[in-house]
């Protein structure tokens, strides 16, 4: 290990200790995790992509890292990692590999030692906000802003092709598990990529999926969105994806002070369900410009943001959490079904 800082804007400095790999300066928004497990699946969720992120949590990595099939994506997609205390040793029957070690070998900096309690208490009260991770006395330089991350796929890729109603699944940075949710379904599965034309093709419905960002640099995504509303057939978004539609429908969307992530947070449903589900956003939509013919769903009761939408006559509808979990609690995997009931 060697000595290493971890910069926030606003002033605060924490010192550390990171790998002796490690070299150079890492920059991104530093955001929090509160998850107790799960480590695996966040670091390879797209929706982090472009963050640093710390995990609240003061042990990660004991149980290793388990093999491509609980990946969320093909890859690492955080920036950077912050953790309190990094397992050196790992202890599970399906993990190939430490935490580390995977870190490592997709060139992932880490920063370990550091009081996350107090960064966390840090950004509950400044905000979320642009950080580095920096080794030894170099001087850190903090971008102004961050560039977007696009973890779209780059061309069409067909699921389940043997099957006759075919659902096209818009991938803004789709986690694998909502892939794997609507393949448990028997409909064909067409991903596309985020900016994709879809409109004029036979389809039965559409999911818009999760992603990293403001909703409003998905200008192109949007704009096709607001066609497939016109269209009236089914649209369901999760995530960023609610984010779009909502922008579609003619809402408008705003940042978060720190935003959700974790598997804990609560949600009502229209006053008569209490929902735990797992959550990882920055941004929301602002419900006093939803338009009339659209309403309110599910509400965060937290701070009351929203999380969930839907068109009062049309099977148009979306929510801000993640319905696929993983990592997560299970409660709205039903959402799915309801979905696929529409087409």
């Amino acid at each position: 290990m060697q000595p290493s800082r971890l910069v926030v804007r606003g002033g605060l400095e924490l010192d550390g200790f990171s790998p002796s790999w490690q070299q150079g300066q890492t920059a991104g928004e530093v955001v929090f995790n509160t998850g107790m497990t799960g480590y695996v699946e966040s670091l390879s969720d797209p929706s982090y992509a472009g963050q640093i992120l710390v995990f609240t949590y003061p042990l990660i990595g004991n149980y290793g890292v388990t093999s491509l099939d609980t990946w969320e994506s093909d890859r690492v997609q955080v920036s950077a990692v912050v953790v309190s205390e990094v397992s050196l040793n790992y202890s599970h029957a399906g993990s190939e590999e430490s935490l580390l070690d995977w870190l490592k070998r997709q060139n992932v900096p880490l920063i370990t030692g550091v009081d996350t309690r107090m960064l966390t208490k840090y950004l509950r009260t400044k905000g979320t906000m642009i950080g580095a991770i920096t080794y030894g006395n170099s001087k850190v330089n903090l971008p102004q802003k961050l560039p977007v991350s696009k973890v779209s796929i780059a061309s069409p890729r067909t699921y389940n092709p043997k099957q006759h109603k075919t659902v096209i699944l818009v991938d803004c940075g789709t986690k694998l598990n909502i892939l794997r949710s609507l393949e448990s379904y028997p409909i064909k599965i067409k991903r596309v990529p985020a900016d994709y034309d879809y409109t004029r093709e036979d389809y039965a419905g559409v999911v818009i999926s999760n992603g990293p960002g403001d909703p409003l640099d998905y200008s192109k995504t949007v704009e096709i969105a607001k066609k497939a509303l016109e269209l009236g057939r089914p649209v369901f978004g999760i995530c960023l994806g609610v984010q779009i539609i909502g922008l579609a429908a003619g809402a408008k969307t705003y940042k978060l002070p720190y935003g959700h992530r974790g598997h804990n947070q609560p949600c009502m449903d229209n006053g008569e369900h209490c929902y735990i589900t797992s959550q990882n956003h920055g941004y929301a939509i602002d419900a006093r410009s939803l338009p009339s013919s659209w309403e309110v769903t599910f509400r965060n009761l937290n701070d009351d943001s929203v999380e969930g939408i839907r068109h009062k006559t049309k099977p148009l509808f979306g929510v801000q959490f993640h319905p696929e979990a993983c990592p997560g609690p299970t409660d709205t995997a039903w959402l799915f079904k309801s979905f696929v009931d529409l087409l």
